[in-house]
């Protein structure tokens, strides 16, 4: 009974693997497999569907092992080559300028605008600023983006 329902295992076997020599091996481990444990499958089952999920399991734990083994694991002392030019410096000094323009246009906001905005800069949320300014949430959510919107433009080149 066993053999008669390996057919169908062939194509499935092939779609795991891409590879027929990989795939004859694998139905060959599902059947030997199926027969070292026909004592765990129930009579009147599908034994379709018990061959299926052996053979997807085998697949699987295959697929863990080759990947485990292709793994390097370099225990050397030596870092100098693994951190050899990866220093980077920073400009403070161009950071500054921008920071310098983006405080400009924020100044040239609006006061509708600029007081929501800088406040959410400043790290408060969207509720916090609505109770300050004494004003509805939408109203400020509002703000906060046509502020946004008059920004880019002209933050664009910075």
């Amino acid at each position: 009974m066993l053999v008669d329902n390996t057919s169908f295992l062939q194509p499935f076997a092939f779609s795991l693997t891409r590879d027929n020599e990989t795939a004859k091996d694998l139905l060959q481990e599902t059947i030997y497999r199926a027969l070292a444990n026909r004592d765990k499958y129930n009579v009147g089952t599908n034994i379709k569907a018990w061959l299926y999920t052996i053979m997807r399991n085998i697949f699987i734990n295959n697929y863990r092992r080759k990947s485990r083994q292709q793994t390097v694991f370099d225990k050397s002392d030596n870092d100098f080559y693994i951190n050899y030019k990866q220093y980077t410096t920073t400009n403070p000094a161009e950071g500054e300028l921008k920071l310098k323009e983006i405080n400009i246009a924020i100044a040239g906001l609006p006061d509708i605008f600029k007081n929501p905005f800088q406040l959410y800069c400043d790290g408060y949320k969207y509720h916090e600023i609505a109770d300050m300014l004494e004003e509805p949430l939408g109203t400020i959510k509002s703000r906060i983006h046509f502020a946004r919107k008059l920004l880019k433009p002209q933050l664009e080149r910075v």
